[in-house]
Parts: C-alpha cells; sequence; structure tokens
C-alpha cells in the first residue's frame, strides 16, 4: 500500500468518524424526543474508540460556544415568533449547516496538529511485519487491522480487528500504547501478544511487563500490572487474568511460522482456529463431534491435512459443500 493511499484511507476513516459524530450531536440537541434508549446508543458508540470520543466533544464543545455567542447577542419577542414559524426541517438544515461548519473547522485542526498516521491490515490467512522508526516491531497475524499514530512526545497504536504480537523498545520517555476495545495497554520494556474479536480481548505477555487498565482516562481504575507468563481476557462485563506456561504462549505464537498447534484441544476450537485462515470453512456437524479432543501440528491452510487426519483418526465423515466442508460421524 503506498503511503499515499494509506493516507487517503486514515483521512477517510477520520471524516466518516466526524460525520457520525455530528449525527448524533444533532439528534440530541435537537430531538423532541430524544429517549433514554437513544442516549444508550450514543454512549454506547462513544465508548467504542477515543477517536468516536475525540470527536464529539469537539463538536459539542464548539456548538456550546454558539449558543452562548446567541444569548449574549439576545433575541426580541419578535425573534421568538419567528423561530417557533421555522418548520423542523428548516432547523434541522440550519444544524446541518452548522455541522458541516465544524467539521471543517475540527478538520482544519486536526490536519495542523495530528501525527502521523498509518494504517496496517491482512487479510484472511495473511501475515505482515512492521518495523516502526524508534525499533520496535509488531507482527499482524490473520485478518487484522492496526492503526500507527506517532507524535514527538507518545506512541499508540489501535488494534480495530484480529491479532498482533509486539517486541516494543522501551522508551520512558516516549511510552508504547495499545489500544484495544476499550482497553488500553502500555509497555514496560516487553514482548506481548494481542487478540481482539470484536466482542473478547485477550493480553497475553511474554516477556517483560504491561500496564492493562481502561482506554478512557477519565474512568481510569488502578490498572493492572501483568507480567511474564500473564495473561488476561476482558469482556464487556469481566475480567480473568491466569497464568501461561513458556510452551503454550510459543503455541499460541506458532503462526508467525505459518502453522497452528493442537494440545488437547477440542475439534470444535480447532475448527474455529483454522476458519480464522481460511475462506473455505470447517463446519462440525454434532456437538459429539465438537468435543473430541485433537493433538497435532497442522499449517495455518492445511484444512485438507487437518481432515485427513480427523478422517483417519476419528473415523469422520467429510463432506463438501460448496466452500464449506462438514465434518461428523
Amino acid at each position: 500500500m503506498s503511503g499515499e493511499s494509506q493516507d487517503n484511507k486514515a483521512v477517510s476513516e477520520a471524516e466518516a468518524i466526524r460525520v457520525r459524530a455530528a449525527d448524533w450531536l444533532m439528534e440530541r440537541r435537537v430531538s423532541q424526543d430524544w429517549s433514554a434508549d437513544d442516549q444508550a446508543a450514543l454512549d454506547a458508540w462513544l465508548a467504542e474508540s477515543p477517536l468516536h470520543l475525540l470527536a464529539y466533544w469537539r463538536l459539542d464543545a464548539a456548538w456550546s460556544r454558539t449558543d452562548r455567542l446567541v444569548a449574549l447577542r439576545g433575541s426580541s419577542a419578535s425573534d421568538g415568533d419567528e423561530i417557533k414559524r421555522r418548520s423542523r426541517p428548516a432547523i434541522i438544515a440550519a444544524v446541518a449547516a452548522f455541522a458541516i461548519f465544524a467539521l471543517l473547522a475540527v478538520a482544519g485542526a486536526q490536519y495542523l496538529l495530528r501525527p502521523t498516521a498509518t494504517i496496517y491490515a491482512t487479510s484472511v490467512g495473511g501475515h505482515k511485519t512492521i518495523a516502526l522508526s524508534d525499533g520496535s516491531r509488531v507482527e499482524l497475524n490473520t485478518d487484522s487491522v492496526l492503526r500507527v499514530s506517532t507524535s514527538a512526545d507518545r506512541r499508540t497504536v489501535i488494534l480495530d480487528k484480529g491479532e498482533a504480537y509486539f517486541e516494543i523498545k522501551h522508551n520512558a520517555a516516549h511510552p508504547f500504547t495499545a489500544i484495544v476495545g476499550n482497553h488500553r495497554v502500555t509497555d514496560i520494556g516487553t514482548k506481548f501478544l494481542v487478540r481482539h474479536d470484536g466482542h473478547n480481548m485477550e493480553v497475553s505477555v511474554v516477556e517483560g511487563s504491561v500496564s492493562f487498565g481502561e482506554a478512557d482516562a477519565r474512568m481510569q481504575t488502578q490498572p493492572l500490572l501483568l507480567t511474564s507468563g500473564d495473561s488476561v481476557i476482558a469482556t464487556a462485563s469481566s475480567m480473568v487474568v491466569t497464568k501461561k506456561t513458556p510452551q503454550k504462549l510459543a503455541n499460541e505464537l506458532s503462526w508467525r511460522s505459518g502453522v497452528l498447534v493442537f494440545k488437547y484441544t477440542t475439534l470444535a476450537e480447532a475448527v474455529a482456529e483454522f476458519n480464522r485462515y481460511n475462506r473455505e470453512k470447517l463446519i462440525v456437524a454434532d456437538s459429539a463431534v465438537a468435543h473430541l479432543t485433537v493433538v497435532g501440528t497442522f499449517p495455518t491452510n492445511g484444512v485438507s491435512e487437518f481432515t485427513d487426519a480427523a478422517q483417519a483418526i476419528f473415523g469422520l465423515r467429510i463432506e463438501k459443500r460448496g466452500n464449506d466442508v462438514v465434518i461428523s460421524r
């Protein structure tokens, strides 16, 4: 991907966020029937990414400044009558015009002040190694999207989806932060693995230590200190910390060498892993088959090798249906 196309993609994404933030702001400020459900939906959107929160705050602040200017100007009774006579579509059009003006102002400021941002992505089955300017390295696994943002005083990446392995050059004056969903991982000189599927996220520390906490500083509680072998799985409602052996971590990182290692893994879990790497999808037909356990090492694209082994070892039936492969008794 060329530097120009990467910049264009980053700008397009930022513009989409700003437009969505303007839509939310207009609804909340203008709607006569703004409900608790509407507010909950807005809160959920804001929580998805710090970028959503930042865009909304900036537009809301610009709107508030405009309100104050109108109040200072004052209004007469005839002004009030005129406002009442305006139709709702006209008001919305006026709000839209204001929002566009605010978006342009914010975009201009961001263009002048923005750090360098680059988007990296891998396709299904893809693998990419990224060498950062500070000497750090990031490896992206299959079907992953990572945004890298650097400035004079900070190093930040956002893993939008997928899996990434980080080898970070520690610099206390310029901390390295990975934002994953609603959580923030700050390097304290380390190698760590992050996996994010949109609902759950997992951080495993291979070497060194990281600080793990909330992405939104306003909600920040005491962050967790994770050291070598620690792994945290976080969902919207829970957080569980476990310890992993060096061998288990090595198995989970085997994708870096193009293979998947299964050690007493259920067939259902093995199938789910293969489906991450291949467009040809495996389907387990029943629960009895799903609970069989697998031991072995297979290429990430080795669907046929895996099904051949399942057929030979367990006597399972393998049936091809278009792009799906059904495994059953």
